[in-house]
């Protein structure tokens, strides 16, 4: 079972991979392994707030009908 990472964990990491590439002082290989975590971890961050979207929308539209 995979386990389903927290969007607030994935921010974190996202955040530190962002200071690590603009300190700039880290070998080209690296810097473009990072950024591609840093590319699948926003992509994963921009599920869970589609996600999160969805189902504020259903909330409030069972509870616009109520």
């Amino acid at each position: 079972m995979v386990e389903k990472i927290s969007f607030e964990d994935n921010m974190k990491r996202l955040s530190a991979i962002t200071a690590e590439l603009e300190k700039g002082d880290i070998p080209l290989e690296k810097a473009v392994e990072l950024y591609g975590e840093g590319a699948k971890l926003a992509a994963v961050c921009r599920k869970q707030l589609d996600e999160a979207k969805i189902k504020i929308t259903e909330v409030g539209g069972t509870a616009a009908s109520e």
